[in-house]
């Protein structure tokens, strides 16, 4: 059993679920392949590749097929994911058991947390220094918004890894619907006397706005040190999320080969894999976290500079919280 989780990260079943509402797909993909392989074997090459940093010759041993055959299975798969799964499984869900579960964390009207992460990759043919971070290696970046239990509700994946964070968040139709007020229900509440609408967490990368918060920076007395830990506290789920996406998909963790146009498929179908996961209560090992963090180490994260522009009513809606903190603190 340990075993089964251990090659394929899930119990076997959620494989069988999993193979089940992919087969209207890869049934339908009727190549040479198909006569030789069931969608369970597809689906099982591909989960073991996303799960191992193994080589395409490795896996291709293991389950007795060519090289080629692994490469073709895993982008079978991705795309069945991605086609079936991804508008299902990543969504924003309910609202209000999200601001719920975030204000008993300690953050009042909190829809989400986002941030970005890199995702390392071979040097792409063409363009290849747009995709060099700021840590020196070539990736490409993920950006998630999360809820207060780590699942991812919005995602975006395919910027290269030169473009600052915020610059991805600004380009996502993300960003324009939290803009336009129409991504989350019209929930304001009143914090001090100021209004405040559904806010997502975030750290220093992006501008304040009055539906994003943010740390403060530069020097801190003490009722900012509490708002930036009420903050950080909440705003760790994200941080968490992508911890256990890419421990349990360790192919994230090592320069991915595939052409520009197939990672980003790859980055989204684990994403979809993550949420079924958790949703699941699928088992997240002891040493998988361990193990990520050896393979990471090769990867640091850039840090991205912090932006301080903000907005007027995101600063008061900020002041208001900062002091609602702290006399939420006086009366415990």
């Amino acid at each position: 059993m340990n075993q089964w989780l251990r090659n394929f990260r899930m119990r076997k079943g959620t494989f069988l679920e999993l193979c089940e509402l992919l087969s209207p797909t890869l049934k339908r993909k009727d190549t040479r392949m198909r006569a030789a392989l069931t969608v369970q074997k597809r689906v099982a090459i591909a989960l073991w590749k996303l799960a191992t940093p193994d080589s395409y010759r490795s896996v291709a041993n293991h389950f007795g097929v060519g090289k080629s055959t692994v490469g073709v299975a895993v982008m079978q798969v991705a795309n069945a994911i991605v086609e079936l799964l991804l508008s299902k499984v990543v969504t924003l869900g309910n609202v209000q058991v999200i601001i719920d579960g975030f204000a008993a964390m300690g953050f009042p009207n909190c829809g989400g947390a986002i941030d970005g992460t890199h995702i390392p990759i071979l040097g792409p043919d063409h363009q290849a220094s747009q995709y060099i971070n700021r840590k020196g290696y070539f990736s490409m970046v993920l950006q998630a918004l999360v809820d207060h239990r780590g699942r991812f509700t919005n995602i975006k994946v395919g910027w290269p890894g030169k473009v600052h964070d915020a610059r991805v968040f600004r380009d996502s139709g993300l960003f324009r619907r939290l803009q336009e007020g129409i991504y989350f229900p019209d929930h304001k509440i009143t914090v001090g006397d100021v209004e405040m609408p559904i806010v997502i967490l975030r750290d220093p990368a992006y501008p304040l706005m009055p539906w994003l918060m943010k740390p403060y920076t530069g020097a801190l007395d003490t009722e900012k040190e509490l708002f930036n830990y009420q903050l950080s506290k909440c705003r760790m789920v994200v941080e968490c999320a992508f911890g256990r996406l890419k421990g349990r998909w360790r192919s994230l963790l090592t320069r991915c080969d595939l052409s520009e146009t197939n990672i980003p498929i790859v980055i989204a179908a684990c994403c979809v894999l993550h949420n079924l996961c958790e949703s699941k209560g699928e088992t997240f090992m002891a040493g998988w976290e361990v193990e990520a963090n050896s393979l990471a180490a090769d990867y640091a994260q850039p840090d991205s500079r912090a932006i301080r522009r903000a907005q007027r009513d995101a600063l008061c809606i900020r002041e208001a919280l900062k002091g609602r903190f702290l006399s939420e603190q006086g009366n415990l």
